[in-house]
């Protein structure tokens, strides 16, 4: 995993951060051990995406990661998320995942010990931090690991804790069926978003009749046939937009019958044309926007 690290000061270099150092090799031991350190904290910059997906796995800690630059993708049991700029993922302990990075990447992290998480989210979701919970990260970034338990530290873990507990969630979840031949559509629809074959051809395809494929698909992601597959498309510009592809080859590439056409579903989903919604969060401007649109909001409904 080619991500530089810039690990928290130690006694071992006088409080002055060390050299970059591989996230995988530092910061992933830190995710397995609830002893130390409650919060350890660390910023990270990739100049280059994952060649493939991180396999499932999970840790012993919490997570939280921000991301300022790129696009992080996670799958979980309970369906798929994806991180644009201003963006921050919360991954309870244990919570089995995967990862992937699209493109060059920037941001910050924490591990959080599990003891800290009785009262947090308890399912993984998109926060919207506020401009407190960022400034109050970028100081637990600068602590030693030598955590010395002082009331100041106290303090500030405290009003951590408080920004995520009460941080709004933002709707880029795309729900992943259970059924498995509704797994198999939403699967295929994943690897080629741009397939426009009809819900009675998809029906076929998986086995159902196109009524049982209606009702069960919302039943299983609360969304309609015709919802997911928008959303998952709109999943996969956010991708190509991070990548930085022009929103006309994205209209193209997704199956849109313009770039305009594109440019209004995009609007109606997130508020803002592609070009400023990323401009907006790219500049930590994601307060202004509203946290109830997203991937899986009723605005974009379609």
């Amino acid at each position: 995993m080619n991500v530089t690290f810039q690990p928290p000061p130690s006694r071992l270099n006088a409080g002055e951060p060390g050299p970059p150092t591989l996230l995988r090799e530092v910061a992933l031991d830190w995710f397995e051990r609830n002893d130390g350190p409650p919060i350890i904290a660390f910023r990270f910059d990739s100049p280059q995406g994952l060649a493939r997906e991180v396999d499932w796995h999970h840790h012993a800690r919490a997570q939280l990661i921000c991301v300022e630059r790129g696009l992080l993708t996670t799958r979980t049991s309970h369906g798929t998320w994806s991180l644009a700029p201003g963006s921050a993922g919360w991954m309870p302990p244990l919570e089995a995942h995967t990862v992937s990075l699209d493109g060059p990447m920037r941001g910050w992290g924490m591990a959080l010990a599990a003891p800290l998480c009785a009262d947090l989210p308890a399912d993984p979701c998109v926060l919207g931090l506020s401009r407190l919970a960022q400034a109050v990260a970028e100081r637990i970034c600068e602590w030693s690991l030598e955590y010395d338990g002082s009331e100041d530290r106290r303090h500030i873990i405290q009003v951590m804790l408080d920004e995520i507990r009460n941080a709004p969630r933002q709707r880029m979840h795309l729900p992943m069926p259970r059924d498995r031949r509704l797994l198999k559509i939403a699967s295929q629809l994943l690897a080629e978003p741009s397939d426009e074959r009809s819900l009675a051809d998809w029906a076929h395809w998986a086995g159902l009749s196109p009524r049982s494929l209606t009702r069960h698909f919302r039943d299983e992601t609360t969304l309609s046939f015709a919802q997911w597959r928008q959303q998952a498309r709109l999943a996969e510009a956010l991708r190509r937009l991070s990548e930085g592809h022009s929103v006309a080859d994205i209209a193209h590439a997704l199956g849109f019958s313009s770039a305009s056409a594109f440019v209004t579903v995009f609007r109606r989903h997130f508020g803002l044309p592609p070009g400023r919604y990323l401009a907006r969060v790219g500049n930590g401007l994601e307060s202004t926007l509203d946290p109830a649109r997203g991937l899986a909001s009723p605005a974009a409904s379609g």
